[in-house]
This record gives C-alpha cells, structure tokens and sequence, in this order.
C-alpha cells in the first residue's frame, strides 16, 4: 500500500489536535473549589467561546464564579445527569437522544453551525450520497456519534435506510485511523469532523459528497448549543441566563475575532495545536447564536432523528422539544442584537486556506508561494 499513511505522514497526530482530543486545562481553570459554578470542556476548537467567556471575563461580568472541568464525549452527556457540571457546550443532535431518554438538561441558545462531513475516495467513482447504497461507511469511535448521525440524516435524504445492512454497513474505527481504511478499501466512505475533512482533501485523499456548512437542510441548523443542567434550570434559573448570556457573547467575539479566539485557546492550552492550525478551523465555523433559529434546529434535527431510528418512532417530538428546551429571562434574539464586542486589531478572521494549503500547514512543509488562495 502507497500514500501518506503508509509513509508515516508526520502530521496525523498534529491534525487531530486541531480537534484539541489532548487538551490541558491552565491552573487558574481548574481548582476544584466547592461553591463554583462547573463548566465541562473537551477541549475542541469549537468550544472557543467558553475558554474566551472565562478568559475575556465574560463569566465574571455576569457574576458567575466558573470552573471549567474537563470530561470527555461519554462524560459531556452523563455528567449532566450525575451532577458532575452544571453547563456545556455540545452538538444538538448528540444531546437531543439522551433527553428524550430522561436526561435532565435544557437547551438554552445555538452557538454555531456545521463542522460535519460524509466523504469518499478521490479515486472513487462515487459522486452523490445515494450511490453508496451496498457500501461500508467508516466512522469515528461508535454508533451515534455526531458524524454517523449526520451520515445517516443524509442518506435517509437520498432514498437509503441507514439501519439497513442492505443499505449501508457502518464499521467504527479509532478516528486516526479513518483515513486509512479508506484508502486501504476497507470502506467506501467515511463520516468526518472538521478541520480533518478539510485536510483529507487537501491531502488528495476525498471529495466531500455532503457538507454540513454548505447543504441544506443541515447549515441552516445549529451544529453545537447551550445546555444548561436540569439541576441549575429548576435552583437556580438566573445563573442559568447568565451562563448562556456569557456564552453567546463570547460566540459573537469569536466570529469577530477568530484569529484571536484561536491564539487564545493555544496559549492557554485549551487547545493542543497551533494557532495557524486552529485559526483556520476556527474560521470555517459560523457563530452566530440565536434563540428562535435553535428551537427550529432542535425541531428539525428532532424530525430526521425519528425517521431513521435515532429517536423513539412514538416519541412526540413537540413534547420533546419542549422538554429540551428553556427560556430565560434575559435571553433572546432581541437582547443578542444589542451585545456589541471589541474588534481586536489583527485578530479578525484569516484569509482563507485552501484545502491544500491547510494540509500542508498541519504537515508542517513550508508552503509554497501563492498556495494560500482560497
């Protein structure tokens, strides 16, 4: 076999920090002082605006006594039941199974739109999600994870059942090696964050054959959401508010600012990549929080979950939005409108990398003159 894995490309391990999967919490972020208002983190490039609300100190305007608490995907959804954190920032479609299941949380506001991707070979003849009807569709960790819902959403779009084996095989492999088994023909497609679709296509491994940014109906859904503990929603409803209201600002300075949201959460390692790396994914995202456009997200995704098997089929999805749901005094697209945040010199959103220029960025080469071109 030929091809940047099987020559032990330098950089896998570097792309995946662009995700922040090895993460470091700074010492003021992290003392486990009884009395604080606990914030879960992973570590990714998309949590920006909780490492800039604690930073920036957007928590602290608010009169809110934060300490940011690391976790992992399994954890960011548990420990919302079990008491272990009070708030979190997650994707919609991730959080919305285990409410309908009885987790105790509330959504409270959307902070950004699509990281998402279903991709296939460069060398394959595969044009259209529709055409991988039979094939193997390689995804990160497990089931349900965000880039097989979005996978599946998107293959019940085009005429196929994703909880057919007639259909589709889906197969779970550790996420570095996704890439791999692609071009190894293990599978025919895989589903991808992130800025790692990105860089697959700038390596000249994939074209993407469905994109959460880009396709409707998925970009004009909110990727990732507020969510609130039910514990907090129920004792104490105005930490809540200013949870979220902190949260959503520091969405609105990160779109201001990507560049200096992306240095921030390098320098603070919050984030385990470089701040070229990070600034670039950062900039692909959209934060544009809003209140009425999440509850048409949360009832969007809500309906195309039920209809391939990823919520209950007698589950009332009005009454399920509901449930997930919270308003809040305070909260709301006519208070967002009037949040005004710093323009920082120099820290505004890069010019744009092409794919190929972004590869060889995470590579680590020196890029070439004149690459760097959208």
């Amino acid at each position: 076999m030929t091809g940047p894995f099987s020559r032990g490309f330098p950089c896998w391990r570097v792309i995946l920090a662009c995700l922040a999967v090895s993460f470091a919490l700074t010492s003021t972020g992290c003392r486990n002082n009884s009395g604080k208002i606990k914030v879960a983190v992973i570590g990714l490039t998309c949590e920006a605006p909780i490492f800039v609300a604690f930073e920036k100190g957007f928590f602290k305007d608010e009169g809110l006594d934060i300490e940011l608490v690391k976790t992992d995907w399994d954890g960011l959804r548990q420990g919302l039941g079990l008491g272990n954190f009070d708030a979190i920032q997650t994707l919609l479609m991730y959080v919305l199974k285990p409410i309908e299941q009885g987790l105790d949380a509330k959504i409270t506001g959307g902070i950004h739109t699509g990281c998402l991707r279903l991709q296939v070979s460069a060398k394959s003849n595969i044009k259209s999600p529709k055409d991988l009807k039979g094939k193997k569709i390689g995804i990160p960790t497990h089931l349900e994870s965000p880039p097989h819902m979005f996978a599946s959403r998107v293959l019940k779009s085009h005429g196929l059942d994703p909880t057919s084996k007639q259909d589709v095989t889906w197969i779970a492999y550790p996420e570095d090696t996704l890439a791999k088994r692609l071009e190894d023909g293990s599978v025919e497609a895989i589903a991808a964050s992130d800025p790692i679709g990105t860089i697959l296509v700038g390596m000249g491994l994939v074209h993407t054959i469905a994109d959460q940014a880009d396709d409707a109906p998925y970009c004009d859904e909110y990727c990732c959401v507020a969510v609130v503990s039910g514990k907090l929603a129920k004792n104490n409803p105005a930490a809540a508010a200013k949870i979220t209201r902190a949260m959503m600002k520091a969405a609105k300075w990160v779109q201001q600012n990507s560049a200096a949201a992306a240095k921030l959460a390098v320098e603070k390692r919050y984030t385990a990549t470089s701040a070229e790396i990070n600034a670039q994914a950062l900039a692909k995202l959209h934060y544009v929080p809003g209140i009425e456009k999440c509850r048409t997200s949360i009832a969007s995704a809500a309906k195309e979950m039920q209809s391939i098997g990823l919520l209950d089929a007698k589950k009332d999805l009005a009454q399920l939005a509901k449930t997930a749901w919270l308003d809040l005094d305070g909260v709301s697209d006519g208070w967002l409108k009037t949040v005004a945040v710093e323009r920082i010199p120099g820290g505004g959103r890069p010019t744009p990398m092409g794919p190929h220029a972004f590869a060889l960025l995470c590579s680590g080469q020196k890029l070439p003159p004149g690459c760097c071109g959208p």
